[in-house]
């Protein structure tokens, strides 16, 4: 089984990209989990989504605590105590981060494996949200399956359509742009989820 836990804040879709990645492995033939959890439910707050995905029916019915892989899609949120976004992850794991640095920039989190894709910049040029608080879930979505291989783009492409109530085309050409655009200092190397 293959854990994620997305950290973003409120407003930038987080949700929606767990229910995204969860309907593009399902069209991929996984069985999949996906469900937030909320602090102080109000636009700009730490949010918390939680998605898992196996080849088997998954059992467990709790939040995320050792995540294999964790999505940030509100660079801040590595600072912020509170947030504590590196909490439980595996050795192995990695993480991608919405952020126009270079993976290598994040010294502290060298110990795991970091991608870096500036979905904010790809949110703003397909008019996504505003320019202030770009939606950013749907190219860092593609990131992630580019980075991780999880799922294939097409499915993806599908579930963006089948999620998304406006915009879908455009939301679809972002996750396109962030599976392009994504930055790592090597690919991860997910097992096969069972």
């Amino acid at each position: 089984m293959i854990e994620i836990r997305i950290h973003g804040r409120g407003g930038q879709g987080a949700v929606i990209a767990s229910q995204i990645m969860a309907q593009a492995a399902f069209r991929d033939d996984m069985h999949v989990q996906a469900f937030p959890a909320f602090g102080s439910e109000r636009r700009g707050a730490p949010v918390t989504a939680f998605f898992r995905m196996s080849r088997l029916p998954i059992w467990v019915r709790s939040e995320v605590y050792r995540p294999d892989g964790i999505i940030i899609l509100d660079e801040s949120l590595i600072t912020l105590k509170s947030a504590n976004v590196t909490k439980g992850l595996k050795d192995d794991g990695w993480i991608i981060i919405n952020s126009a640095k270079q993976p290598v920039e994040f010294a502290d989190l060298q110990d795991f494996g970091v991608a870096t894709v500036d979905a904010s910049a790809i949110g703003q040029k397909h008019k996504l949200g505003s320019l202030a608080a770009p939606i950013v879930n749907t190219a860092i979505v593609g990131a992630f399956i580019q980075f991780t291989g999880l799922a294939s783009l097409n499915s993806l492409m599908e579930a963006i359509r089948g999620a998304v109530p406006v915009m879908a085309e455009e939301n679809v050409a972002a996750a396109i742009e962030g599976s392009h655009s994504v930055r790592a200092c090597s690919m991860a190397k997910i097992s096969e989820a069972s």
